[in-house]
């Protein structure tokens, strides 16, 4: 059964920090939902109602899409390891492009990842805990560094070409905005 919470415990923003991966979902209605993994350690927590954390580039850009028709997210933690326990935040995004004003003071909370496109910060409205107890045991071995090559490899201007030629626009048909207020 789920416990529900109006801010993040403690205990639940420790459960939160161990977690070397979180899923993020976002919907627009007559949409696909979209739902994504997460890591590189691109998530702070700032208070007990409100998370930051850093997307980087990647093939499809329906997070930020999504989020500017619809501000609903979901981010969910699961235990694989020790506890059985799975957190799921919900709450209401805004997306922060490097263009905006609260890019600067937020993205130095942040690690320095190469990609680097948006920073969604979501004030929480709702936290539950349930038991988790058929997600399976897995072993965490290390970051992949494929990513941050990639970026590092193709520098600035790879990186903004990449924006203009996949990211502008989502599976939904809809403008992401990444070129107007990344560029």
């Amino acid at each position: 059964m789920a416990t529900k919470y109006n801010k993040l415990t403690d205990e639940i923003k420790e459960f939160i920090k161990k977690q070397k991966i979180y899923f993020v979902s976002s919907v627009i209605k007559d949409g696909y939902i979209n739902t994504s993994p997460k890591g590189m350690d691109s998530l702070k927590i700032l208070n007990d109602n409100r998370v930051i954390w850093l997307n980087s580039t990647g093939s499809t850009n329906e997070t930020s899409s999504n989020i500017q028709r619809d501000n609903r997210m979901t981010l969910m933690f699961c235990s694989f390891e020790e506890q059985a326990l799975i957190v799921k935040l919900f709450g209401k995004a805004k997306v922060i492009h490097k263009k905006d004003k609260e890019w600067n003071a937020l993205s130095k909370l942040l690690p320095n990842i190469p990609g680097a496109r948006q920073i969604f910060d979501v004030n929480l409205e709702l936290i539950i805990t349930v038991c988790g107890s058929a997600v399976p045991f897995f072993e965490y071995k290390g970051e992949r560094e494929d990513l941050n090559n990639y970026w590092i490899n193709a520098g600035e201007e790879g990186l903004k070409e990449y924006w203009k030629r996949k990211n502008r626009v989502s599976l939904n048909g809809y403008a992401t905005n990444i070129v107007e207020k990344n560029i």
